[in-house]
């Protein structure tokens, strides 16, 4: 199972940021944006084929295919905002974070507008 090989890399990285952080900061921030990285490489396969899967579906039911991608967007934004919100403070940048999870939110916010527009105009259409 991956998840082993994912807890195993972690759990060596952070023994080994542990006892970096105090002689050398700088490599352990180093470390610990690689052990980021390769996670979400690892990770990153099996995103795909969900995706897949969830876009089989979408054209089967007839579902409008720029909503269905403007959703899947949407949840790419969320997930590499939090990510790299989380590196930043990793790297003890709790101001930076906070930046990349304002723009992550004011982004989505943004793409969702035509899909909210749509519902509106569908609320719209069934009032009298």
């Amino acid at each position: 199972m991956e998840i082993f090989q994912i807890m195993g890399l972690a759990i060596i990285s952070t023994l080994l940021i542990i006892v970096l952080k105090v002689q050398k900061p700088e490599i352990a921030i180093q470390i610990s944006l690689v052990t980021g990285a390769i996670i979400f490489l690892m990770i990153l396969g099996k995103v795909a084929s969900v995706v897949e899967l969830f876009n089989t579906y979408a054209k089967q039911i007839n579902l409008d295919m720029v909503y269905f991608s403007t959703l899947l967007k949407i949840v790419g934004i969320a997930y590499i905002a939090e990510f790299g919100a989380e590196l930043c403070r990793d790297a003890g940048e709790g101001a930076i974070a906070s930046k990349v999870e304002l723009a992550g939110k004011v982004i989505i916010v943004v793409m969702a507008i035509p899909i909210v527009t749509s519902l509106l105009d569908v609320v719209i259409s069934m009032m009298p």
